[in-house]
């Protein structure tokens, strides 16, 4: 742990120290500066002090107890329906990669109010877990995020990972800051990379940081497990080994633990198909000119057998609702395919591509930052390739 301390013996009170804190971190009481709850150990005061008398100190970190925490684990999420959200397909894929990295094992937790929930234990073991750590009870059918933690927080104590990862899904979103405030270690939410650094063995969590301005990689060397949540769509799915073998493990759910939440009703709060499930997405941005260009737009995407997608600024003005918006504000997504029309690629959409398997760029400024994440690029009016490409794939189709 970390920790403010002034050395009485040099502070003079000056309080240029307060006058540098933005968080109210720091007072000045008879001509003595003390750090105060509001503290968040960013160093402002450090700096402004003219005479050295404050400093952040760590607590030495125990090796041999982080060395003991081991392997990769998943939460995987149970929808309403029954089955496993995709993330949690997409998240044991990832954790089997990290897990390769670090010579460990990947292990699903899994929390299910059904009956026989066998087959979803296979389906984890399948796409890459080597252990499932199955509970399952009828207290957990209404996913109430305050149970869901004391029963993961249990699960990790005795298991001690040293990586934990969450879909950054609306429950995962309420979940993961509970086990981590209880387990009192750090925890980076909307990741879009994650990675092993070969010298330290720690994971890198990388995210959007400064409204999306830059790419933050964060590290937690100190504490265990290291945790993180990840958008649906952000890694791309693996494919089913069916042969692959692993061990499912009961893991129940304390007797006394009850959930103080009574679910009354349940209302879906969109319909239609999702933007993370697509396997085939055109998305459009600023560079197609005009909102009286989606209709062309929209007939590319249907010739393609694919969704509409597109920037923020789009949605900003009106020309599409924010359900169709992709990037780092709106969804991630993975599809097989990806065509780019008109999108320059800043960085909080190109954040929310980075699962895509083939990206096709249409862009007339070569320059544009997107090329940078495509895979076939088309350097030209963006209207004028789009109209070509329709006629050829209405010619393609008529033809058969």
């Amino acid at each position: 742990m970390a920790g403010l301390v002034v050395d009485a013996a040099r502070c003079v009170g000056c309080g240029r120290c307060v006058r540098a804190c933005g968080n109210a971190g720091i007072e000045v009481r008879d001509r003595l500066a003390y750090p105060t709850d509001g503290c968040l150990l960013c160093g402002a005061c450090v700096d402004a002090c003219p005479v050295g008398a404050i400093a952040i100190e760590h607590s030495q970190v125990d090796a041999a107890d982080l060395a003991s925490w081991h392997d990769v684990w998943v939460f995987a999420q149970v929808e309403r329906e029954g089955g496993l959200a995709p993330v949690a397909i997409e998240l044991v894929g990832k954790a089997r990669e990290l897990a390769c990295a670090r010579g460990c094992r990947v292990v699903a937790l899994l929390a299910a109010a059904e009956a026989e929930p066998g087959a979803l234990a296979s389906t984890l073991i399948a796409c890459g877990a080597d252990e499932v750590r199955l509970a399952r009870d009828e207290r957990f059918a209404s996913a109430d995020p305050e149970l869901l933690a004391g029963w993961v927080c249990a699960e990790v104590r005795a298991g001690r990972p040293e990586i934990v990862l969450f879909g950054a899904t609306p429950l995962g979103r309420e979940l993961a800051p509970r086990v981590a405030v209880t387990l009192q270690t750090g925890l980076t939410a909307d990741c879009t990379v994650l990675a092993i650094d070969p010298q330290t063995g720690l994971l890198q969590q990388t995210r959007p940081a400064f409204g999306g301005n830059l790419m933050a990689t964060i590290v937690c060397p100190a504490h265990r497990p290291q945790m993180a949540t990840v958008r649906p769509g952000v890694f791309a799915a693996p494919e089913p080994d069916p042969s692959r073998t692993g061990a499912v493990v009961a893991a129940p759910l304390a007797p006394g633990a009850a959930s103080r939440v009574r679910l009354r009703a349940f209302a879906p709060t969109s319909a239609g198909a999702s933007l993370v499930q697509a396997r085939r997405l055109v998305v459009v941005g600023r560079g197609i000119g005009s909102q009286k260009n989606l209709p062309l737009m929209r007939r590319l995407a249907e010739l393609l057998g694919a969704q509409l997608g597109c920037t923020r600024p789009l949605v900003e003005a009106g020309w599409l609702d924010y359900p169709h918006q992709i990037g780092q504000t709106g969804v991630s997504v993975a599809p097989e395919l990806l065509v780019s029309v008109g999108v320059s690629g800043a960085v909080q959409h190109l954040a929310g591509i980075g699962g895509a398997k083939t990206v096709i760029a249409i862009n007339e400024d070569a320059g544009a930052p997107i090329f940078g994440a495509a895979h076939y690029r088309v350097v030209g009016d963006a209207i004028a390739v789009v109209r070509a490409l329709v006629e050829r794939l209405e010619a393609d189709a008529a033809a058969r």
